[in-house]
């Protein structure tokens, strides 16, 4: 672990890195409870398998952008410490899996060195800023949205307002109104958008998500300048942290928030907020984010076509010519998302002299390419075909979208990754038509949350059990009618109907046949469900239902030779909460410190929230010696009052929320920040000498 302490050059990294270590070898010593290490652990994007003892590690890729060199690095680390594998998301990220613990420090130390971080791809953070993979190359869009990605991606990592949330924030970027980045399901999603004075600004989408629970954003602003965007964001997020649910996870995000609420007192909030933010106007550099390196035109050798058929498919399907004339942008469809590292390889070694130096992951886990040139695409073909990586029908009917499912999940209940292989190849071979369309999306989770986009599927399935009798049998959700309208709207999938997974291609044929005989000519998939009503469709797969049917194959789920054993783990998507007083009061220490380094750095307003995190942590653990739980912060400063400050027990000048709530009434500059920070220090203190009295 020595190594990498010499060969980071940013201190805050190598600070980051060293401080992992050291909580690891804590945990390993009985220094720090388990559930307080998890959530430490996820926000450094390292996640527990199914399988006990190893790791998934979540690599973060800022709107799913990677380079070649990145790309390299990313699969000699999953050599050395993972499977081999790489797995693309459906959020623009890297998984690598079965990894050991106490090797993460090492494993991220080493990515830095190409600027890969880990940080804050799992846990209660706002996780990786997802993007349209074609921004920047869009045909359709006003502007490219990638720089505001970045700069989004950048102002969050590490601010000390959304370390410690609820639960997870997602923010997407949309590079037009076809909304490829699906803003309708995200806490904030935004696309593009110029005036009439010609200036860039964003349409801000508010509230959704999936999960088991789909909630559609509302639209809040058709257009917010775009030096307001992050303020805006911001000032949402410190409302979300301080008011949003923070004990019932299944309820902790901002969509539960504005169900509970109300929209108009979420944004009446943030409007309070707008005092304390620390910038009031934040200007994106449009250059950050430069056109990739484009290979200098050569003269390509003449590529004998080994499949002139799938050759022509695969340009009708997988290519399109860019807003910069001349090129073309080239999807390559990634079967269930995985890559071995030795193809990842290779796969760079075709692209280095064909294409740009910049790949994007995209949301239904393929890679996008960019600026190729016509005469060069033979040759990319070829090269991506003896990879198998040249299937025609990207985003297609043919292109299943999957989570990993129970090969590595905690929350899986029935296998999503052969099912998906099964239902592609079903599709190749029996209809193959459908590999043009692009109006139905497939996508399949193992569970009930939407890691595989399900809940936005014009047919989805998730994993989930059946009873037969006194035997369980692994079966699937069927979900339809879901998908993205456009210009912000969106539609949830409704849940139509459970059968046994091994149904599921039954399920797909009697759809897809359904769909060619009786729907009318151009007709989209959605107009056609609602033409029919969900109804139709439930008695259209009703008798696949029937579990009196039943064969012993379908008590063996896909992918496994073992009968079906229905078992669920604990799952990580959103850390845990730990109410334990000494680690409480220990976390308030913590923070009180991050509070001194930001000040004696200058940066107020960090230290300002550090300051605020320490009055919130010191009051709950006061709270809990009185057994008295609380599931916001608001409510904890409401319950300090009333169980401590009102019964003259805690000795404060005022009450506890003119106290902690200075932090919405002042600007974030050095005399507030003094005066907050001395504040903090001495309830600290005050809390501290109150914890020992009641303990002796």
């Amino acid at each position: 672990m020595q190594s990498f302490r010499t060969e980071l050059e940013n201190p805050i990294i190598e600070k980051d890195i060293i401080d992992l270590e050291k909580k690891i070898r804590a945990f390993r010593e009985g220094k720090i409870h388990d559930e307080k290490f998890r959530s430490l652990r996820l926000a450094r994007g390292i996640y527990g398998q199914r399988q006990p003892g190893v790791q998934m590690v979540r690599i973060k890729l800022p709107f799913g952008k990677v380079t070649f060199k990145q790309l390299l690095r990313i699969a000699d680390i999953s050599d050395e410490y993972g499977s081999g594998n790489l797995h693309l998301t459906t959020r623009q990220d890297i998984q690598i899996h079965y990894v050991s613990l106490d090797r993460t420090p090492e494993l991220w130390a080493k990515l830095e060195q190409d600027d890969i971080t880990l940080r804050e791809a799992c846990g209660n953070t706002v996780r990786n800023v997802t993007a349209s993979p074609t921004s920047g190359i869009d045909p359709l869009e006003p502007f490219d949205v990638s720089p505001y990605a970045h700069a989004t991606f950048e102002y969050f990592l590490r601010n000390p307002i959304c370390q410690e949330m609820g639960r997870k924030f997602k923010i997407s970027f949309s590079s037009s109104d076809a909304d490829t980045a699906f803003s309708y399901v995200h806490d904030i999603g935004v696309i593009p958008k110029i005036n009439n004075n010609n200036e860039r600004g964003f349409k801000v989408l508010l509230g959704g998500g999936l999960g088991a629970q789909p909630i559609l954003a509302s639209i809040v602003e058709e257009f917010l300048p775009e030096d307001k965007l992050i303020p805006y964001i911001e000032a949402i997020i410190r409302v979300f942290d301080r008011y949003g649910e923070r004990t019932n996870r299944n309820k902790a995000r901002l969509k539960y928030l504005i169900q509970k609420i109300g929209l108009e007192e979420v944004l009446r909030l943030a409007k309070i907020e707008q005092k304390a933010i620390k910038v009031k106007s934040y200007p994106i550099n449009r250059d950050t984010v430069p056109l990739p390196a484009i290979p200098e035109q050569t003269t390509y050798a003449e590529v004998n076509i080994s499949n002139p058929f799938r050759y022509e498919q695969w340009l009708a399907t997988n290519v399109f010519e860019q807003k910069q004339k001349g090129y073309f942008g080239v999807y390559i469809k990634v079967p269930v998302g995985d890559i071995s590292t030795g193809t990842a390889r290779e796969l760079v070694k075709v692209l280095q002299p064909l294409v740009a130096d910049e790949i994007r992951i995209t949301q239904n886990q393929g890679l996008l390419l960019k600026f190729v040139r016509k005469e060069a695409l033979p040759a990319l073909y070829e090269g991506l075909a003896k990879l198998e990586l040249a299937a025609p029908g990207f985003d297609s009917v043919a292109d299943v979208t999957t989570c990993p499912g129970t090969d590595t999940c905690n929350l899986g209940i029935s296998n999503s990754m052969t099912m998906a292989r099964v239902l592609e190849d079903l599709i190749y071979n029996e209809y193959e038509d459908f590999i043009y369309n692009r109006d139905i999306k497939i996508k399949i989770s193992g569970c009930m949350n939407s890691c595989g986009q399900h809940g936005l599927a014009h047919i989805g399935f998730h994993g989930s059990s059946l009873k037969a009798g006194t035997k369980v049998l692994p079966s699937v959700q069927v979900m339809l009618g879901g998908g993205t309208v456009g210009h912000g709207i969106g539609r949830a999938a409704d849940r139509v109907i459970k059968v046994p997974s091994k149904r599921a291609t039954d399920v797909l044929r009697a759809l897809l046949d359904d769909y060619k005989e009786f729907s009318i000519e151009e007709e989209t998939y959605h107009a056609y469900y609602d033409r029919q009503g969900k109804d139709y469709f439930y008695r259209l797969l009703k008798p696949l239902a029937d579990l009196t049917t039943l064969t012993d194959d379908e008590f063996v789920d896909w992918g496994h030779q073992e009968t079906y054993v229905s078992a669920i783990g604990v799952g990580e998507c959103a850390g845990v909460i730990i109410d334990l007083v000494a680690t409480l009061l220990y976390e308030a220490e913590e923070k009180l410190g991050w509070a001194n380094q930001s000040f004696e750095a200058g940066a107020w307003a960090d230290a300002i929230y550090h300051s605020y995190n320490t009055l919130l942590s010191s009051a709950k653990a006061l709270l809990l010696d009185k057994s008295i739980n609380t599931s916001t912060q608001a409510a904890v400063i409401r319950e300090f009052d009333a169980n401590y400050v009102e019964k003259g027990e805690f000795d404060i000048q005022g009450s506890f929320n003119d106290l902690v709530l200075q932090i919405n009434q002042h600007e974030p500059s050095e005399e507030f920040a003094t005066a907050y920070l001395a504040e903090a220090t001495e309830f600290l203190n005050k809390s501290k000498t109150k914890r020992e009295a009641l303990v002796q």
